[in-house]
């Protein structure tokens, strides 16, 4: 644990630098039978087996009905109820010295401000503030989701059209709102986006910044259509951005400043925000958005291992790891791709399209069933080689996420690997507090997407 979490201090200082579906026309039941042949010999779960997730029909967002994992597991709902309050009453409240990661910050003509703060790293990060406004939304508490929206806006928004970032966010910035790096983080963009949709639709939408859809319709065109840019930054006298989704590919970009563009990051694949804003963005690009969820659901397949279903941090568009010339080790499975499996997971739960990716959550947590669920480690090789870092609870959060697309009753070991989790708290907690906490939501079924009433289809 100590080793991972000392890790976790590096893990995005590299944004400083910045086929159609193959099977989905197969039998459902082709994926399940390969599945049981790799977990042959494999321990279940102590519980009885509970019936899998539907292999037909609607998904979650057409059927309204969102699985709630911790009740398969077991759970009482009061006591779930109680654990997620919980969890969030800690993280975005508890004591600021070791418990809480979100951090009031004054006031300006917008209202209150708030960031959320990696403590280990001593920034604040594009990724940690719009998985905050995502939280914030899926639990209906709205002071919280503008305080953090208002300090992202002020502080980390680029508005100057001359800027190589305009149009996108800072992705690390300190907590006085100096930039440390003003390049985006696509990930980032893509929660905000979706985060803010998501508030017009549940709450209406205000003056100003509290505009929201307009703000997500905004910054939504611009992360696909924006032109390239080149002018200095913080950190560079002259450098060149793009847009944050490469048109040809139909991909998420690991960044837009050239020259490194050319490249991806698995867990920056959101398929199922991508068939939201295939409802609710702007018309004229609805269509593309359908398309990349695709190619984000090929891209899943191509780029996790055949045999553990790990993927890279970084990779290239044709699914390849990506040894970066500065940071070799993102060609294994590091801290970036915990995440991978939440948005294979949360697309499958969601949307029902791609089967495949049952077979890519019954394929990963047979992997570290056999490592032993106690004793994985967090670090690894495609194929498995363990690479230290101890069990960290980030992983076993999002391992647990996986819960949503597999059918293997083992699914409910690692549901239950969560619930035995303590909230994180002291200098690590950040990176596993949000994890731990988008988590929590998915597996009782209160991660929801809020589609307004003039959502197309």
């Amino acid at each position: 644990m100590v080793g991972g979490a000392f890790l976790e201090g590096i893990r995005c200082m590299h944004r400083r630098l910045p086929i159609r579906r193959l099977v989905a026309a197969l039998p459902l039941l082709l994926g399940l039978a390969l599945c049981a042949c790799g977990a042959s010999g494999e321990a279940t779960a102590q519980a009885t087996p509970t019936p899998p997730p539907a292999a037909a029909g609607p998904g979650a967002v057409a059927s309204g009905q969102y699985p709630d994992l911790f009740a398969e597991a077991g759970y009482d709902a009061a006591a779930v109820e109680a654990k997620i309050q919980a969890a969030f009453r800690q993280l975005f409240h508890g004591d600021p010295r070791n418990q809480a990661v979100y951090y009031p910050s004054g006031a300006n003509e917008h209202g209150p401000m708030a960031y959320i703060h990696d403590v280990n790293s001593n920034d604040v990060r594009s990724e940690g503030m719009s998985y905050g406004m995502m939280i914030a939304v899926q639990l209906d508490r709205k002071a919280e989701f503008d305080a953090i929206w208002n300090w992202a806006v002020t502080h980390m928004y680029h508005a100057d059209p001359k800027h190589p970032a305009h149009g996108y966010f800072a992705w690390s910035v300190r907590t006085d709102g100096v930039a440390n790096d003003e390049m985006p983080a696509p990930d980032g963009e893509e929660y905000f986006i979706t985060a803010l949709y998501f508030a017009s639709a549940r709450w209406g939408d205000g003056e100003g910044i509290y505009a929201y859809r307009s703000w997500a319709d905004r910054i939504l065109t611009d992360v696909l259509h924006r032109g390239a840019i080149t002018g200095a930054t913080s950190t560079s006298k002259r450098a060149t951005a793009v847009n944050l989704f490469d048109k040809d590919a139909k991909m998420v970009r690991f960044t837009p400043d050239l020259p490194n563009a050319a490249h991806t990051d698995a867990s920056y694949h959101l398929p199922a925000f991508y068939e939201v804003w295939a409802r609710v963005g702007p018309e004229a690009d609805r269509a593309f958005w359908r398309e990349a969820a695709q190619v984000s659901r090929d891209y899943f397949v191509r780029a996790a291992h055949p045999k553990t279903a790990l993927t890279p941090d970084y990779g290239n568009f044709d699914g390849t790891p990506w040894a970066a010339p500065w940071r070799r080790e993102s060609a294994d499975f590091r801290y970036d791709a915990w995440r991978t499996a939440m948005n294979w997971s949360m697309d499958w739960s969601w949307w029902r399209a791609d089967p495949r990716q049952v077979e890519l959550s019954n394929r990963l947590q047979a992997f570290f069933h056999r490592q032993g669920l106690d004793r994985y480690a967090s670090l690894y090789t495609l194929a498995g080689k363990p690479l230290g870092g101890g069990q960290t609870t980030g992983l076993v959060a999002m391992n647990a996420t996986a819960s949503l697309a597999a059918d293997h009753p083992r699914r409910l070991d690692f549901v239950r690997a969560l619930w035995e989790r303590p909230v994180p708290e002291g200098h690590h907690r950040y990176y596993d507090g949000m994890l731990y906490m988008m988590a929590l939501l998915h597996c009782s079924g209160r991660y929801k997407a809020w589609m307004p009433q003039d959502a197309d289809g």
